[in-house]
Order: C-alpha cells, then sequence, then structure tokens
C-alpha cells in the first residue's frame, strides 16, 4: 500500500498525523530545511517525536533541504548526525554538496532527494540513485503518463506530492522571493510574492502566480498502480489539527480503497483551500482554472472541525502495530500470555490459576474475543492461538490483565533506537584561486541578439537556447567559425520525457553545425546531453552553493559550473573551485520558471510575441519569455549590472563572467559587452547589484 507522509510543523502535529493514520511524518530540525519559519524541532523535541513514532511503527523523516554555505557546512553535517542520533529514518536534502557530505558522514543514513532538488525526468532519478539517494521527490508539475514511465524504469522508490499548497513555480527553481525581497526559498524562507496580485495587461486573474491547492485523493489507486511509493500532504506551516483533518481523510481512503465521501471532500475544502482544488499537472488539465486564492470567511465552520480534530487525536490511539497472542489456560497452572509484534519482539505475562467452570467454562473462542480488544492502544491484533482445557473458568479481567502486561512490555521494546554509523567528516584543503581573469561568455534568448559586432568582441562560449538549431544557422556562423569561441547549446530548465525525443533530434541538428557542447542546468539533463555525446557544462539551476557542490559538479565530469547567484561575491570568492567556475555578472535573474502558461492564462490565447510581462503594484514591470514546451519564464524587473564592481569579481578565480541576454536588442547586447571589456561606459537603465552584495537570509 501506498505509505501516507503527512507533515509536523510542532510536536503537537505529530501526535495529529500519527493518531489519523500517517505512515510517516516529515519535520523539520534546525535552520537548514525549506520551511524556516514553520515551529521546528530541538533536538529534545525531535528525540521524543521519533521516539513516538518508532513505537507505533510510524517513520520520520528529516528535512535538510535547504542551500548551504561554507561557514555553514560543518554545522549542517552536524546537525544531520545528530538528527540520525535522534532517531531519523530518513533525511531529506537539495543541496548537492550537503548530500555528498551526508553520504561520508552518516553512510547509512537513506537521503531522499527533496523536490527543491527539481527532479522531474528518469534521467534525473537515476543520476540521484547514483549518487546514493534512495528516494525522489518528484516536481508537482509532472503528468500522470510522465510520474508512470519514471517509475517504470526507475531503480528507486518515487515519492509524490498529493495534496497542499503548490508553488507556481518549479521547486528549486524559484528566485524570485530572494530577488526581490533577500528571502530566499532555496533558504527556507520564501515570502511567497507569487501570492499578490499582478496586472497582466489583459484581461484576466489579478492573482496570476497564485495557484489553487493540489488535490489528488480520487488518484489514489491510480498512484499506486503506475508504481508510486508515497504520496505526501504539504502543510508544515499549517496548524496540527490541518494535518489531522487531511491526514485522516487520506488515511480512510487508502485503508479501504474506495473513494472520498461528500462530507469528506467538504472537510477538506473547510480545512484550507484557495477557492478549491486543482489536479490540473496530474490530468494534464493546465490553464486559468488552476488559480485560486485564499478567501475570506468560513472560520466558523473551520474552527469546529479543527476542535473536532484536535479533541479526537488528543483522546485517541490509532491503532495499527499488528500483534499476536499465543494462550495456555490448564489446569492446575497459572494462565500464560505471549504476544509479538511485527518486528519479532516478544513479551509474556502469567496469571491467575484457572478454576473449575460451574456455569460457563472458558473456551477458545472467549480468550479470542478477549484478546482482540486492544482497543486505547497502539496495537492492532491480527491472530490469537490458545490452548484452553475443557472445564475451567477463568475470569476476563485476568485475561485483560495479562493483555495489559504484554502490550506494556512490548511498547519500550519497540522503542529502542538502532545504532548506526558514523564517519568523520572534515572539509577539504581550499583550492586557491587562480589568478587570471575571467573571460567573458554571453547567452541569448533571441536570434538577432546575434551579430557580426558581437562575434567580434570574441566571447569565450556562446550559449544559445536548442531550439537554435533548427533555425539560427546562418547567425551563429560568425561565432562557429572562430576558432577562440565555443558555441554551446543550453538546455531548458525543463525537459519532460516526451519532449526528449524532439530535444534528442535538436542536439543532434546542433551537432550537424559543429556544436560539441551543452550547458545543463538540471541533474537528469546532464545524463541527457551525455548520452547524445555532448561535453557538458553546468547551468545556475544546479544552484551550486558551496565547495562540495562544485566538487559534485566536477564528479559529474563538468567541463565547468555556474556558481548560484544567491551567494554573495565572498562566498563565490572563498569557493575551492576544482573546476573552471563561472557566474553570472550581468542581464535579468530569472525569477520562475512554470509549466502553467502565464501568458495563455491571462491573454486567453498563445501571445507570447506581444505579451510584455506582470506589474506589480509599484508598478514595476516583470518580463514574460516564452519557454522551451510552451512554458513560461519570469524575469526579473531590473537587470544585474556589475561592470562598475568589475575589479571585484575579476580576482576572485573565476573561469568565466556570463552576460545572459533577455530583451535586450542588438545594439544593446554589442554595448553591454564593450563596457565589460573596459571600451565604453555604457549603463544600461534600471540596474541592479543583484544579490552578490545584499545577500540572502
Amino acid at each position: 500500500m501506498l505509505e501516507l507522509l503527512a507533515p509536523a510543523g510542532s510536536p503537537e502535529g505529530v501526535v495529529a498525523a500519527v493518531q489519523n493514520g500517517a505512515d510517516a511524518v516529515y519535520m523539520g530540525f534546525g535552520d537548514f530545511n525549506a520551511r524556516r519559519n514553520a515551529k521546528n524541532f530541538s533536538e529534545e523535541d525531535l528525540k521524543a517525536a521519533a521516539e513516538y513514532c518508532r513505537v507505533r511503527g510510524v517513520r520520520i523523516y528529516v528535512t535538510l533541504n535547504t542551500l548551504v554555505s561554507d561557514r555553514e557546512f560543518l554545522a549542517a553535517v552536524d546537525l544531520g548526525k545528530r538528527a540520525q542520533r535522534a532517531g531519523a529514518d530518513a533525511i531529506l536534502v537539495q543541496d548537492l554538496g550537503l548530500m555528498r557530505a551526508l553520504k561520508k558522514a552518516i553512510p547509512e543514513m537513506p537521503l531522499h532527494a527533496s523536490t527543491q532538488m527539481s527532479v522531474h525526468d528518469l534521467e534525473g532519478v537515476r543520476v540521484a540513485a547514483a549518487m546514493g539517494i534512495k528516494r525522489v521527490v518528484l516536481a508537482r508539475e509532472l503528468p500522470k503518463e510522465e510520474i508512470e514511465a519514471i517509475c517504470k524504469g526507475s531503480p528507486i522508490e518515487i515519492e509524490v506530492f498529493a495534496h497542499g499548497a503548490l508553488c507556481m513555480c518549479y521547486s528549486g527553481q524559484c528566485y524570485m522571493s530572494a530577488v526581490i525581497g533577500r528571502r530566499s526559498g532555496n533558504r527556507g524562507l520564501c515570502a511567497q510574492p507569487c501570492r499578490l496580485p499582478y496586472s497582466s495587461g489583459a484581461r484576466g486573474n489579478e492573482y496570476p502566480l497564485s495557484l489553487k491547492d493540489n488535490c489528488l485523493i480520487n488518484e489514489l489507486r491510480e498512484l499506486e498502480r503506475i508504481g508510486v511509493k508515497c504520496v505526501k500532504i504539504e502543510g508544515r506551516m499549517r496548524p496540527p489539527e490541518y494535518a489531522a483533518v487531511v491526514t485522516g481523510i487520506y488515511s480512510r481512503v487508502l485503508r479501504e480503497g474506495t473513494g472520498p465521501t461528500d462530507e469528506e471532500l467538504a472537510a477538506l475544502e473547510t480545512a484550507f483551500s484557495r477557492q478549491g482544488f486543482t489536479d490540473g499537472y496530474f490530468t494534464g488539465r493546465k490553464g486559468p482554472e488552476m488559480l485560486g486564492v485564499r478567501e475570506s470567511g468560513g472560520a466558523g465552520e473551520t474552527q469546529k472541525l479543527f476542535a473536532a480534530a484536535k479533541k479526537y487525536y488528543l483522546n485517541n490511539e490509532f491503532q495499527r502495530i499488528p500483534v499476536w497472542f499465543v494462550a495456555s489456560v490448564k489446569e492446575g497452572e497459572p494462565s500464560r500470555l505471549a504476544g509479538g509484534d511485527d518486528r519479532g519482539n516478544v513479551a509474556e505475562a502469567t496469571g491467575a490459576v484457572p478454576e473449575p467452570a460451574f456455569h460457563r467454562e472458558l473456551t477458545q473462542t472467549s480468550v479470542q474475543t478477549q484478546l482482540f480488544k486492544t482497543g486505547g492502544t497502539p496495537f492492532l491484533c491480527r491472530g490469537v492461538k490458545s490452548t484452553v482445557e475443557p472445564g475451567l473458568a477463568l475470569p476476563a479481567a485476568a485475561l485483560n490483565e495479562m493483555r495489559r502486561s504484554v502490550l506494556q512490555q512490548l511498547l519500550p521494546m519497540r522503542a529502542k533506537l538502532a545504532v548506526r554509523p558514523e564517519a568523520p567528516f572534515d572539509m577539504p584543503e581550499p583550492t586557491p584561486n587562480g589568478t587570471a581573469f575571467p573571460r567573458l561568455t554571453v547567452s541569448v534568448a533571441k536570434e538577432r541578439q546575434l551579430s557580426p559586432e558581437l562575434a567580434a568582441l570574441k566571447p569565450r562560449a556562446l550559449y544559445v537556447p536548442l531550439e537554435a538549431a533548427d533555425t539560427w544557422g546562418r547567425s551563429l556562423e560568425p561565432f562557429l567559425k572562430d576558432d577562440d569561441i565555443t558555441v554551446c547549446v543550453s538546455l531548458p530548465r525543463v525537459l519532460h520525457g516526451r519532449e526528449k525525443e524532439d530535444a534528442a533530434r535538436l542536439l543532434r541538428r546542433a551537432k550537424s553545425l559543429g556544436v560539441t557542447e551543452a550547458l545543463a542546468g538540471n541533474l537528469g539533463h546532464i545524463l541527457f546531453a551525455a548520452s547524445e555525446g555532448f561535453a557538458v557544462r553546468g547551468d545556475f539551476g544546479l544552484n551550486l552553493y558551496n565547495s562540495q557542490s562544485l566538487s559534485v559538479a566536477k564528479d559529474l565530469q563538468l567541463l565547468s559550473a555556474t556558481v548560484s547567484f544567491e551567494a554573495r561575491i565572498e562566498q563565490i570568492r572563498d569557493m575551492s573551485k576544482v573546476l573552471d567556475t563561472e557566474m553570472i555578472v550581468y542581464g535579468r535573474l530569472p525569477l520562475m520558471i512554470t509549466e502553467n502558461c502565464i501568458v495563455k492564462n491571462a491573454a486567453g490565447v498563445c501571445a507570447c510575441r506581444s505579451f510584455s510581462g506582470l506589474t506589480d503594484r509599484s508598478g514595476l514591470l516583470f518580463p514574460v519569455l516564452k519557454e522551451y514546451g510552451c512554458r513560461s519564464a519570469l524575469y526579473n524587473s531590473k537587470k544585474l549590472f556589475l561592470a562598475d564592481r568589475a575589479g571585484d569579481w575579476k580576482k576572485i578565480g573565476l573561469w568565466g563572467a556570463r552576460l545572459a541576454f533577455t530583451t535586450e536588442n542588438r545594439l544593446e547586447c554589442v554595448s553591454v559587452a564593450e563596457r565589460y571589456l573596459g571600451r565604453s561606459d555604457f549603463t544600461p537603465n534600471g540596474v541592479t547589484h543583484g544579490l552578490y552584495y545584499r545577500g540572502v537570509e
């Protein structure tokens, strides 16, 4: 049966989830998890919660799923060790470097790839498995057919989100909160700017980035059929009562194999909804009907529902632990009872000597009836074997007392924690920065941004979109003919399995033009490009935030790696650059990539060429560009500009400094490049130094 994984934002949340049938709970511990604003667990809280769950046969997963800086690294590894000692059954990770370190420090602790790792294809799952990951939480945007194909080919377990909040952007690829307000979603402090109103300049929803909550309760049997191991309920920031209500309904549907009742569906909406629910990604029915906001009203009904839920989970014990009894009632001997659980624990108890029966003699049936009465405990009797000699009587109270004694003995046996090994982990000696200045690299979004004048400036590398292979041949000629310029095809950050055939065709077309290198910002795409014979460079989507993550990039045989633009300039300076390292120094930074088309939702038709973007309440315009697969990319209103700080980034050991062109015209591209080469004083309008000096929280 599917594992039901429920959120626990607090110790009470553990009780709420467990007593409503969760098979596993997940929680934050310390400051390195994607919900740092939740009431995360202290070490004592975690130990108590782990024991509580262990006794009841419930697994406990700890989230260490944020990016970690070099200065924080040893503390994060230590937190992983402490989570293991406290009783965690698995740890969720996003940071590739932290994943690598935890595999060394706590080698037998199962690691799960958080949805923040942006895995959305079979190649990504296989790379994760090769790195030691035991389970992957897939991106929420995948339709059923994609999930099924991944499950069929996956060497490890697959988990999907079944209920709760949906981000408009692919998890791990949203930089909006960080770039706008320094509160990084990749660091666990997302301020949810997607839930704010925006104007699109066209008729449409005022909240074009706010999705309804996901609800797949009617798809649970289908999820199990296609090979999913675990379904997750989102909601660590919500109250324990929310977890209780949602977990209880999902648990009943899973146990009984039936659909939800009308009353249960209504209860899910009462607990929390944004104008209802959506299953649009799973069923492939995307569009504006997936959008929704939290409305006022209904608080009274929610309070009643939550009050009843709280009363239940504080006063009841969910029976899930199978127990089997063996009883012996013989003349002249103390009665005996033994009980065993699903872990092989066995306990025994003796009771009163039976007396001759004068009215009603004890039978195997009456013994069984009493021993099946395990209510009020986490145990559920699965079978009774008994030897009962005829003509004897034994009070029901005597059987009850033996049953209670056996069950009480089993509880501490179940509480025992298996010890897993630990190994020391020390940060390797830093690799000294090179003294050479970085070469300029250039990425373009449109063919019209290319020109012979740009080629004459001799960027070290030119990154062009995957689609360029089909129609940009003539525009690429000045770059392809120059031996000092390497032309790389840039893979989209999102590439579903159904799109791989066309993507492979485009890669082969690029190769026919003389292109032999690819830029990839996703784990799966590294393997995909390599399988087509391309040498691969790592893009910003890999979220390389520390020295260890750069080491992972080297292990993956990348030619170069682009560091996260959420890192401070000092962090980048201090990273051990074990391979050629690149930094984005100019351009509109990407804020989101969305599966649900922002343009079509707002305009009602495909109007990418005429759609300028979204405007926030202060009047700032955030451009929206079409991405491969009719996806949308939302960009910052301001352009990152560091030409006036060249003395800072030129001396920190970089191989490449990238100029990322998106909305610029041909002349602007050349003017910007000349400024960065020190040949002009051109400064574009609306610029920012980004996060390199401000940093993120």
